[in-house]
């Protein structure tokens, strides 16, 4: 038999969507109290949120006559008409929570207006029912308490985290929110304990000091702002440097007018800004507000309104993809500003009686990038790996040697202008894997194969825009055989993987028949190159991959440029480390290689004193 459910039976079911756990009654109830104007919000939370919420503001409160309809289901100031739905400009809208929070706890309501006398108070548990407003000693604004949440359905209860974990949402709830509202107050206290206290932030400044204190310090020094407007829309914050990656999506924060939501479309976007210039495992970090016109975007989609939807939805993406990507490739180095890493983690050893070690441990630098160097020609063929191979057709990949340079070290070193070189002048090679450098700063250590690696993918990327990587026919084609199912994928990309340098034919089930490659790749490393290219993209849906043309980009350059780069144990000498450090201050993003790993790291003189006790 069909039946009309009773309005608490109701109210139950969406609560089940409204409430999942104390951190959505504290999301939902502060986000009520900015709608009403709020300069200063105080949470006080016990048992993690199962005991009691408390939230207090000083909005503009509710009228006595209205106390009850605020605990009426689809009942709200916020919008009235369909065309105030298609154009929300608050946080709430619906009329939901305030009633859902009721049906599952003990709820009491107290608020007054400005040109209240006193405030009025009203509340109940499960329902109002029969309940009417009675007066109260509260100052201007609103207090919510909730007690025993989940009272009344003990299943729901029983679903609840730990006290550490449940408190662990709400501090987090609330954090969010308050990187949404700079000119807002608001404080957080947990059994009596004071958690934070966050004043109105006011400029740069004030903001900067609220992003820190959610964010953390690193953060702050490993960012740099972001401002770009197109079509409309401004997307404005601060975008973590690639050397910030971190394995886990913890520190992403987009906001949509004010609300913080979950996209998948505006994540990928930002991570497709960074995909080369950071590990394919590891996530960016930033701290971003999307502002577009309301009636743009549905807010109307999700339960808990975490998620929404774009009329233009390709313009969002576009924006935020070459807003990002376009900050990325104006980095360079700014010693001023860099994230230090332990160079030493335990005490050395005494090597002299009585001498004790520098505890602590030094630390080194990471120099931040920030703005364009003039991109020339990379001067790849002075320092490129020597050819092993012997057999015919090597000297094809073999470049040329060097001219004889008679400039010493000594020499490089008192090139004029060698200050404005921010990785200063070489001298030495360690264990012919890093390069050893002093500049203004200090000392730099390079590693020669990353470095190279991105001088070579930028340098490919460049050869693509104009036109394509060129191919270089080998006198003696290459047979790289491989699984049959591997060859069919290979053969279905042939035209685009010809744009890249790359020319082959099938010449059996299982074997391809290379003729050509791009200029820089060795020989021995073209059956490395196929192999890993069509790996991947076998064990996953190869259309899909190669459908999007700069990820296709990216990887097919990326292999060529990592097989052609330096390797390890290259000798090289003082001319050819000085060509490759100067070939990467013109390159873009030459702060990390093509797979995200820093290419370079600076140690200051005051870090080499404080290693050496100097001046204690």
């Amino acid at each position: 038999m069909i039946r009309v459910l009773p309005d608490t039976l109701v109210n139950q079911i969406a609560a089940g969507e409204v409430v999942e756990r104390p951190a959505a009654v504290v999301k939902e109830l502060v986000e009520n109290s900015l709608d009403a104007g709020a300069r200063a919000v105080e949470v006080e939370i016990e048992q993690g949120g199962a005991g009691l919420i408390r939230i207090r503001d000083d909005g503009k409160g509710i009228a006595a006559d209205e106390l009850s309809l605020a605990l009426t289901r689809h009942a709200t100031s916020k919008i009235g008409s369909f065309d105030d739905l298609e154009r929300v400009a608050t946080l709430g809208f619906r009329g939901e929570a305030l009633p859902s929070i009721l049906s599952v706890s003990r709820l009491k309501l107290v608020s007054r207006t400005a040109d209240a006398e006193h405030a009025w108070e009203l509340g109940g548990a499960g329902h109002i029912d029969g309940a009417v407003p009675r007066p109260a000693a509260h100052p201007f604004g609103t207090m919510i308490e909730v007690r025993d949440l989940f009272f009344n359905t003990p299943a729901r209860r029983k679903f609840l985290k730990t006290e550490a974990t449940e408190f662990r949402q709400i501090q987090q709830a609330v954090s969010r929110i308050a990187l949404s509202r700079f000119d807002v107050g608001f404080a957080l206290r947990h059994n009596g304990r004071r958690v934070f206290d966050l004043v109105p932030a006011a400029g740069d400044e004030g903001r900067l000091s609220r992003i820190r204190e959610i964010c953390g310090d690193e953060f702050v020094t490993q960012s740099t702002a972001i401002d770009e407007s197109r079509l409309g829309m401004r997307l404005h914050g601060w975008i973590g440097l690639p050397s910030f990656a971190r394995p886990q999506a913890d520190l992403q924060y987009i906001y949509v007018n004010g609300r913080l939501i979950r996209d998948r479309l505006l994540a990928f976007a930002l991570k497709r800004a960074f995909a080369d210039v950071m590990h394919s495992t590891h996530h960016p970090a930033y701290v971003v507000y999307l502002e577009v016109d309301p009636a743009s975007v549905d807010v109307n989609v999700h339960p808990q309104k975490t998620e929404v939807r774009f009329r233009e939805a390709r313009q969002v993406h576009d924006l935020l993809f070459g807003a990002v990507h376009q900050l990325l490739r104006r980095l360079r180095p700014e010693p001023e500003r860099h994230h230090q890493i332990q160079l030493a983690a335990e005490p050395m050893p005494d090597v002299v009686p009585g001498f004790v070690a520098p505890s602590g441990g030094a630390s080194v630098s990471v120099w931040r990038q920030t703005a364009r160097l003039d991109l020339r020609e990379p001067s790849a063929n002075r320092y490129a790996a020597p050819r092993t191979s012997e057999s015919p057709g090597a000297s094809l990949w073999q470049p040329p040697k060097p001219a004889p340079i008679s400039e010493s070290s000594a020499e490089i070193a008192a090139t004029p202008a060698a200050d404005a070189r921010p990785l200063g002048t070489p001298l030495a090679q360690v264990h012919g894997i890093y390069i050893l450098a002093q500049n203004d700063h200090g000392l730099v250590l390079i590693d020669a194969h990353a470095g190279h690696e991105r001088v070579l993918y930028e340098r490919l990327k460049q050869q693509l825009e104009e036109g394509g990587v060129p191919a270089q026919a080998l006198l003696v084609p290459e047979v790289v055989t491989m699984a049959e199912d591997e060859a069919d994928a290979l053969e279905a990309q042939h035209e685009q993987l010809r744009r890249y340098g790359l020319e082959f034919d099938r010449s059996g089930p299982g074997s391809i028949l290379v003729r050509a490659v791009p200029p820089l790749l060795g020989r021995d490393a073209v059956a490395t190159l196929l192999r890993e290219l069509v790996g991947d993209e076998v064990r996953r849906d190869s259309d899909t991959h190669f459908g999007e043309a700069l990820d296709a980009q990216h990887r097919v350059l990326a292999d060529v440029a990592c097989k052609s780069a330096i390797k390890a144990h290259r000798r090289l000498t003082i001319a050819e480390m000085d060509a490759l450090l100067r070939d990467m201050e013109r390159t873009d993003l030459a702060g990390q290689c093509n797979h995200g790993r820093p290419t370079w790291m600076q140690i200051t003189l005051a870090e080499l004193d404080r290693l050496f006790l100097r001046g204690r």
